[in-house]
């Protein structure tokens, strides 16, 4: 791991997106809430959160650091008339008062959140994408500010 003793502590807060691209039957058994193993957005939430708190054991050169907060939020696009699919959009925004930022914390909230959204659908679709998985912005830390280009850092 990377020596960050020298660093001070800092508020530091990082916000990640990705999507689960799904059919439209899918997107309409969601809006129902018709899929065998439960509310999956939910559910999805839940293990986003979880994934945030445990990084330091799934990413190797993590550091374990104290998560402030994690806000996990999911929610469906109909895709649209030119022929985009469905999707579950997913964001996470963490916050940390440490001497190394949360990036990782917020990428793998979406990543499980999405595994999750994959898991609890596999039974009506196999042939989902979890794609565009992306840090949007972070804030605080030695470096500064980042924000991707394009995009905004509002939770939707």
């Amino acid at each position: 791991m990377v020596d960050i003793s020298h660093k001070d502590e800092s508020v530091r807060e990082a916000v990640a997106r990705g999507r689960v691209r799904i059919s439209r039957e899918t997107y309409e058994l969601l809006l129902q809430a018709a899929l065998p193993k439960g509310d999956v957005l939910a559910v999805a939430q839940i293990a986003g959160i979880m994934a945030a708190k445990r990084t330091a054991e799934l990413i190797p050169m993590c550091h374990t650091i104290p998560l402030s907060s994690v806000d996990v939020r999911l929610w469906l696009e109909p895709g649209g008339e030119d022929r985009s699919s469905p999707s579950v959009e997913i964001e996470a925004r963490v916050r940390t008062k440490a001497a190394t930022g949360v990036e990782m914390e917020a990428l793998t909230a979406v990543s499980a959140a999405a595994l999750t959204v994959y898991d609890m659908c596999k039974s009506a679709q196999r042939d989902m994408v979890i794609d565009a998985i992306r840090l949007i912005s972070k804030s605080g830390g030695t470096r500064g500010d980042y924000r991707r280009p394009g995009e905004t850092d509002d939770l939707a």
